[in-house]
């Protein structure tokens, strides 16, 4: 069933209307062959977007084969099309590119929506960094998206474990230390406005956040006296 020959045909031209984001999405293809035989294979979708993606499979239909893909973490399913075969120039297969009939902006995930969210942050940082921005308004803006970012590369861990049947708690440890550093970010900014008079007993909120630090702070603090007697 493996369609990689010696000389393989010529590679047809991919047109993509948006960019790829790599991922880990596990899929099952479905597609009958012009003898009738139904086919099922186990692939995974490396690289995607809305209207398709590129999978990596062994054994593949031809160009132009109507497939189902399921996904396999939702169950969720989908027509699509072999649109090309991806091969080195030594002529090994790379990936199976695969289009949606229909473009689906949830098929392949949360991670996939991560991973897209995140770039489209990182644009428009870039794009605000000569617009005559706050320096403070940017510099709240850099820390969002670097938390987004660390965010969507915790959920690619985790389901690249999960796949690999790897212990996926380890993952938990990475978001903790993720939310400390965060917190303690906003806490030093925090204090920077709390001298600079910015922040005062009628500000919006300031009480619950009173509340919540010494809740934190008495945690903390028998945390550090119960290492202590240890």
């Amino acid at each position: 069933m493996d369609k990689a020959t010696a000389n393989p045909p010529p590679r047809k031209a991919e047109h993509r209307r948006s960019n790829r984001f790599p991922v880990v999405v596990p899929v099952e293809v479905k597609w009958h062959e012009p003898s009738g035989v139904t086919i099922k294979k186990a692939a995974q979708a490396k690289e995607v977007n809305a209207e398709g993606g590129l999978l990596d499979m062994k054994t593949y239909p031809d160009v132009g084969s109507q497939i189902e893909l399921t996904n396999l973490l939702s169950t969720e399913s989908a027509q699509a099309r072999v649109v090309a075969i991806r091969r080195s120039q030594k002529g090994a297969v790379l990936g199976v590119a695969v289009e949606l009939l229909v473009p689906n902006e949830t098929f392949w995930g949360l991670n996939f929506r991560l991973r897209r969210a995140s770039a489209e942050l990182v644009k428009l940082e870039q794009g605000i960094k000569s617009g005559g921005i706050n320096p403070r308004i940017l510099r709240e803006f850099r820390d969002s998206v670097d938390y987004v970012r660390k965010t969507a590369w915790a959920v690619q861990e985790w389901q690249e474990r999960q796949l690999q049947q790897h212990n996926t708690s380890t993952v938990l440890p990475l978001l903790t230390a993720e939310r400390i550093r965060r917190a303690t970010q906003l806490s030093n900014a925090i204090t920077m406005d709390l001298a600079a008079h910015e922040v005062t007993s009628e500000t919006a909120g300031i009480e619950d956040l009173f509340r919540a630090i010494e809740r934190v702070y008495q945690n903390l603090l028998s945390l550090f006296k119960n290492h202590e007697t240890q």
